[in-house]
């Protein structure tokens, strides 16, 4: 545990703060594109419709008593949330409900023809075929001639910066993707994160986990990185951890890993090359997906089961990705952003690392100069505008 106790969680009830904002903007802008991406029929739009005007004015509900996971929402604190307006509850149970009732809207669970439809695969589709997509797997052709170091280093700020495709942020901010990039890393270890043990050369193998967090353009590049661990013998094999269901509008299910691996595939050159590779490492065992009930629930990695602790721990490393998943691993509280890093992730089971560009306000780990520096140019928007990232290791 943090030598240095937690500040209170964020809640979503302070009109002007991002997670207000989230809440209040984005949930319901998210509701209208589902509403629209599909053809539903009267009675999932009129549950949607429902949904936005609960999300706005109303108040949280229970699942339906034959709710598949009613007994696991109600150990994730439904019980304890349930009439309260979702402003005045942790942002991130908010968030993570949100989803989960959205699903119910549009019968994804099921029994019915809606059982199984991700809402977001138009989206994640889109960005699969775009032409930036395309232009990013041509890049793989020039890297392949380059040093071994070289290319690990790319594909690491590839799988890092690619956390900028993520859909649910551009919804609410339509100029991140064209926005430039600031002078990037507000903190970098990356050089201790090729010098662990288990991730050298001629180290001694093991499993690193990934966490994923967005599919499309984010996705693969945290397949190549899988792809060169492997490839250049940083470890044995490697854990992907995705979502069980569709969540946060991007976030990668199983088959989104499906489908990332047939764009490669289906690219010529390099990408082809890696797509097959990566599709045999699936048939042969050496890239694992991974899609535990924990990673859509609405908790800190603090209070993961002890399965997931015990995978962990014996793994070599585990790749955190993305700013959800950050919010999970550090406690979804506005921390003095000089807080170590490595004291409020004490208590992972195991070697960690952050990849994650700064989309919201949680953040940790950045030395005062920095700090000072960083607010003195934009005041908070570097918290949450998308041009800085973090490479934060924790061994």
């Amino acid at each position: 545990m943090p030598a240095t106790p937690a500040p209170p969680v964020i809640l979503g009830n302070e009109p002007g703060s991002f997670p207000h904002s989230v809440l209040a903007e984005r949930h319901p802008a998210i509701i209208r594109q589902v509403r629209d991406a599909f053809p539903y029929g009267p009675r999932a739009r009129r549950a949607l419709d429902a949904l936005a005007q609960s999300c706005a004015q109303g108040v949280v509900e229970p699942l339906p008593d034959d709710a598949h996971d009613r007994e696991r929402w109600r150990e994730w604190g439904l019980d304890d949330h349930v009439g309260r307006s979702w402003f005045d509850l942790p942002w991130l149970w908010s968030e993570s409900y949100f989803y989960r009732r959205l699903l119910d809207a549009v019968g994804y669970f099921g029994p019915g023809p809606w059982a199984g439809i991700d809402p977001f695969r138009p989206f994640k589709l889109a960005e699969l075929d775009a032409a930036e997509t395309d232009a990013e797997l041509t890049a793989l052709d020039a890297l392949s001639d380059r040093p071994a170091d070289e290319r690990a280093r790319a594909l690491l700020h590839g799988s890092l910066w690619g956390n900028r495709a993520d859909l649910g942020f551009r919804l609410s901010d339509g100029e991140a993707e064209g926005r430039a990039a600031a002078p990037g890393l507000v903190a970098d270890d990356s050089e201790a994160l090729w010098a662990l043990p288990g991730l050298a050369p001629a180290g001694p193998g093991g499993t690193v986990c990934l966490v994923a967090d967005n599919s499309g353009r984010e996705l693969i590049p945290d397949l190549l990185l899988s792809a060169h661990l492997l490839a250049e013998g940083r470890c044995d094999r490697v854990v992907l951890h995705v979502k069980p269901y569709p969540y946060y509008v991007s976030d990668a299910t199983t088959a989104d890993v499906v489908d990332a691996l047939r764009r490669l595939t289906g690219a010529g050159a390099a990408a082809a090359e890696h797509g097959r590779r990566l599709w045999a490492a699936m048939a042969d065992g050496a890239l694992t997906v991974r899609a535990h009930p924990f990673s859509a629930a609405p908790l800190p990695f603090a209070r993961m089961p002890d399965d997931l602790r015990a995978e962990f721990g014996a793994a070599a490393l585990t790749i955190v990705k993305g700013d959800l998943n950050y919010r999970r691993l550090v406690g979804d509280s506005r921390w003095e952003p000089t807080t170590p890093f490595a004291e409020v992730t004490a208590g992972f089971p195991g070697p960690v690392v952050a990849l994650r560009t700064l989309k919201s306000d949680v953040i940790t780990g950045v030395d005062a100069a920095t700090e000072a520096e960083l607010v003195a140019a934009e005041g908070q928007r570097w918290r949450t505008g998308g041009t800085h990232a973090l490479i934060q290791l924790r061994t």
